[in-house]
Parts: C-alpha cells; sequence; structure tokens
C-alpha cells in the first residue's frame, strides 16, 4: 500500500465544494481549508462528468464533442473491460471531490462516476419511521444493496448499458425513473463502503482511500446534511455520534490497508491526484485499438457472405445509380432519385422481418390467408448524417415506427472512429431494429453501431443493416464481427482505395445530399459522413 504525503501548497478551485450556510457557519469555517467561495454546491449524482468539456449545447440536450474511440477490436467484442477505480473513505471525506480532480486531470471522454449513495436500500415503514428520529443506521453496510450494486458495476465494466437507481434522501425511497448510463472507458466508483464486500474488491482495478480529519468531516456532515437535506443540527449531531463515528472506526478505517494508495486530504493533494492521473493514462494506453487498419487487411479475398442481400439490379435500379454516381447530377435530381432507391431499400429490409400467418375477412364476408409481422416492435436507427436521410423512407412504410440516432466520426489525428452521441429508444433490447447509413466503405462505423445496439442488448440476429452502397470491404468486416447481422444493400463496389473512398462510388453522399461541400482532401469518413 503507498501512503502518499499531503501537499499544503494545493488548489482547490475548480472542484465542486461546499458553501456555506450564513446560519450555520461562524466558528465551524475556522476547521475547513480556505476554499473558493464562488463554486456551486457538491450534488451527489451519477453522471457522466468532465471538467470543461468540448460541447454542443442545444436548448434540450447537451452533445460531447470528444468521441469514445473503439473498445472493441476486430472481431467486434470487446478486448478489455472499462479501468474501474475504487474510492472509499469516511462520510464527508472528500471523495466525489478527488473523483471529480481525478476527472479533470485525466482529460479523457467518456469517464462515469458512480456514486455509492444511489444504492442505499429503500426503506420499510417502520424503518422510515427510525429515519425520521435520527435512529436507523444508514453507515451500516446492511443499509446498501450489493447485489444490485455488484451487477450494475460488473455491466458498466463490460461496456453494457445499464440503468442506475437514484435515490432521495428526503423520502428514502428510489426515483420511478432510473438512470441510463453506457459507455464507460473510466468508471470512478465512491462510497463510505467500497471496499466492504469482497466480491465487490476484485471489480476495482485500482483502490484509493481518501483520508481526512475527523474534525472536518463532522463539518462537511453538518453543512450538507443541514443545507441539501433539510436536517436540524441536533438531528445530524445525534446521528454521526451514534452511528457515523462508530461505524467508520469499526466498518471503513480498518479497510485503509485495502487500498493501493491512500490520499491524505482528499481533494487538496494533487501531488497524490497525478500521480494516480499518470498511472491511469498508462493503464488506457494499453487498451488502445487500431480497429480499421485491422479491418483494411482482414477477411478480403473472400466470398460474399450468405447474410448479404443486393437489390436486384434491374434497369430500374440500373438507372437510377447511374444518375446519383454521375458527378454532373444535379442536387435535386440526386435527392430525388436516392429517395427513390432508398425506398425501394427499405420494402426489401421488412421482407426479411419474421412473419405468421394471418387470417382476415373481406367485405365479402370471405376469409382471407395473409401474413403479419412476428414481433414486439421494429425501431429505426440512423448512423448521422447521412443516415438520417433514410428516416422519411421508413416512416412511410412503417407506421408510428420509433426512431433513434448515433454520431460517429473519423478522429483526424487516429485514423479511428469515435463514438460521439447516441439517442435510442427504451426498451429497444426487445425490438427488430433496421440500421441506416447511406454507404459503408470500411466497415468501421456500422461495427461501432452494431457494437452500441449489441451493448443496449439488442440480439444480434434482429438487427438489420441497410445502406444504399457498400464496398466488399465493409461486407466483410461487419459479417465477420457479426455473422447474425443482415446486409441489404442496392449495389456493391469491389474496391477501396488508401483514401478509404468507395470506388468508383457514389462520391461524399452528405455534401451532395444536403449542399455542403466538402474539402478538397475530403473522406467518407469526414465531418458529418460517417460512412467507413
Amino acid at each position: 500500500m503507498n501512503y502518499l504525503p499531503a501537499y499544503s501548497g494545493a488548489r482547490i478551485s475548480g472542484c465542486w465544494t461546499l458553501t456555506s450556510d450564513g446560519s450555520n457557519s461562524g466558528s465551524l469555517d475556522r476547521l475547513l481549508p480556505s476554499v473558493s467561495t464562488g463554486l456551486s454546491p457538491r450534488k451527489r449524482t451519477t453522471s457522466q462528468c468532465k471538467s470543461e468539456p468540448p460541447l454542443l449545447r442545444t436548448s434540450k440536450r447537451t452533445i460531447y464533442t470528444a468521441g469514445r474511440p473503439p473498445w472493441y477490436n476486430e472481431h467486434g467484442t470487446q478486448s478489455k473491460d472499462a479501468f474501474v477505480i475504487g474510492l472509499c473513505g469516511g462520510s464527508a471525506s472528500g471523495k466525489t471531490t478527488v473523483a471529480r480532480k481525478i476527472i479533470e486531470a485525466l482529460d479523457v471522454p467518456w469517464v462515469v462516476l458512480l456514486s455509492m449513495d444511489s444504492f442505499y436500500k429503500v426503506l420499510t415503514p417502520e424503518q422510515q419511521i427510525m429515519a425520521a428520529s435520527n435512529d436507523y443506521n444508514f453507515d451500516h453496510p446492511d443499509a446498501f444493496d450489493f447485489d444490485l450494486l455488484k451487477h450494475i458495476l460488473r455491466k458498466l465494466k463490460q461496456g453494457k448499458s445499464i440503468k442506475i437507481p437514484v435515490y432521495d434522501f428526503t423520502t428514502h425511497g428510489r426515483h420511478k425513473d432510473w438512470k441510463t448510463i453506457y459507455g464507460a472507458s473510466v468508471i470512478i466508483f465512491e462510497g463510505i463502503m467500497a471496499f466492504a464486500d469482497k466480491e465487490l474488491l476484485q471489480l476495482l482495478d485500482m483502490k484509493l482511500f481518501v483520508d481526512t480529519d475527523s474534525d472536518i468531516r463532522l463539518v462537511r456532515r453538518l453543512r450538507r446534511d443541514i443545507s441539501e437535506r433539510g436536517r436540524e443540527i441536533e438531528g445530524v449531531i445525534k446521528q454521526y455520534n451514534k452511528f457515523v463515528k462508530p461505524a467508520f472506526e469499526q466498518y471503513i478505517e480498518p479497510t485503509m490497508r485495502l487500498a493501493d494508495i491512500v490520499v491524505p486530504r482528499g481533494g487538496g493533494n494533487m501531488v497524490a491526484i497525478d500521480l494516480i492521473v499518470q498511472h491511469v493514462h498508462s493503464q488506457l494506453e494499453e487498451r488502445e485499438l487500431s480497429v480499421r487498419a485491422a479491418l483494411a487487411s482482414a477477411h478480403q479475398a473472400q466470398p460474399l457472405p450468405q447474410t448479404l442481400s443486393v437489390l436486384e439490379s434491374t434497369p430500374q435500379v440500373k438507372g437510377m445509380h447511374t444518375i446519383i454516381r454521375n458527378k454532373e447530377t444535379s442536387r435535386d435530381e440526386f435527392i430525388f432519385y436516392s429517395k427513390r432507391l432508398m425506398r425501394l431499400l427499405i420494402e426489401r429490409a421488412l421482407s426479411f422481418l419474421p412473419s405468421q400467418v394471418h387470417v382476415v375477412q373481406t367485405p365479402q364476408g370471405e376469409d382471407y390467408e395473409g401474413r403479419a409481422f412476428n414481433g414486439k416492435r421494429i425501431t429505426g436507427v440512423s448512423i448521422l448524417r447521412a443516415g438520417e436521410t433514410m428516416e422519411p423512407a421508413l416512416r412511410a412504410v412503417c407506421k408510428d415506427v420509433r426512431i433513434g440516432k448515433i454520431l460517429i466520426q473519423t478522429n483526424q489525428d487516429t485514423g479511428e472512429p469515435e463514438l460521439h452521441y447516441l439517442r435510442l429508444p427504451k426498451d429497444i433490447s426487445e425490438d427488430y431494429v433496421i440500421l441506416m447509413d447511406c454507404t459503408v466503405s470500411t466497415g468501421a462505423a456500422a461495427m461501432m453501431a452494431v457494437r452500441v445496439l449489441l451493448d443496449h442488448d439488442v440480439q444480434e440476429d434482429k438487427i438489420l443493416l441497410v445502406s444504399l452502397l457498400m464496398a466488399e470491404m465493409g461486407i466483410h468486416s461487419v459479417a465477420y464481427a457479426f455473422p447474425q447481422v443482415k446486409i441489404i444493400t442496392t449495389a456493391v463496389d469491389k474496391k477501396v482505395n488508401d483514401l478509404f473512398h468507395i470506388i468508383p462510388g457514389i462520391g461524399n453522399f452528405g455534401d451532395r445530399y444536403f449542399g455542403t461541400d466538402a474539402p478538397p482532401d475530403w473522406s467518407d469518413e469526414d465531418l458529418d459522413e460517417p460512412s467507413y
């Protein structure tokens, strides 16, 4: 176990702090380190967070513009789990502040902060009465739902989408709507009992203990419980002496020996935090994957897979391809004939959905034996931005279809695809999903989108990838990684050049459709056009 020295000259500005309540502060402030007073109160939440991240803010949502690199290999499987940091320490020791400082210093996207506060058990009516009189012990291991916690942390570590309970400290119950968390490269898990369970310890890759003076912890707890949880000072002190202090001495302090690193003084110890961040960065570097390079050299010179269905090249289909491939075609004509092809493509894709015999009665009073969709729902998911152009065709033939969106872009430094944003309908795991992108070159973006769906528990054999034009390389990449995914397209081109353009190809579909100009060195993977 490494015990890192305190660093007296650390700056604390920029982290979450507790502001003073004018009616209850006074002499207690002398026990606290000096902090900036212009900061907002700490919010104990389960969230994805990062210091001053690159963002696009709209009236309804915030979109991270720093993307998540591939977390899977060319086989489509997750090669390494997310890196989990366990943060333990006494109540109000500054665990969340340390977590925030680590997140700020890491400066990497897709970091999840998971608080043990979310996993308090729901109290019975009798326990509610005890809690109201400060006679219920929230600082005992039995107060936490360890089974749910281990299940959720294990799923997050495996890269799965999972719902997190939201605990209400006023009612001592869970909110009806749980929070969905997905896509962690690093998980920071903090809680007073973070080291109290053997199975839980095995899920932690790095264990930190925040060691803070007991007087400071008491003052912080007073401020938090009075200002944020509406409690009286007498009740807080009673609970501290009866439960918090004995629990720390019996259950929490002894686990310090299990820590890899002890952090004195919490978030003010920047020397300790810098050393922790260096180690995490080295671990992340070991997890870096080069997917696109592997795709470009793998699975080629093989026959096209049986999961591929290509629209019959009738004179009509061939004629529409002639028009949209022609560089002289006007934007209006390009859009018109692209839409015609999209409608045919979607109709073709629907023919692969399961159906069953369905008998109806005609207006003449006679039975007609027909067919009906044999599934719960159909959901469309578009890979932005080009895939979004296929949504009207899907809506035209599937009444009330649900639509999801995934934004994948190329990192210009690494050449790898990165996940920037996703919005998927609830309970998508039960649906047949039509995944839409207009062109597929190497298959890197399509693979990432399929991996996202699988992480949300969509069954592989319920995914249909549809695209107007695909290269053989992209078809092989997707089919090799996900052999049960059905692939439907209107045409297949054999070659991809050194810039990963489909040859002879169609050009940058998004730019031609939306009327935007591509730079001279455009690539199928540049800008918003995630067509690998």
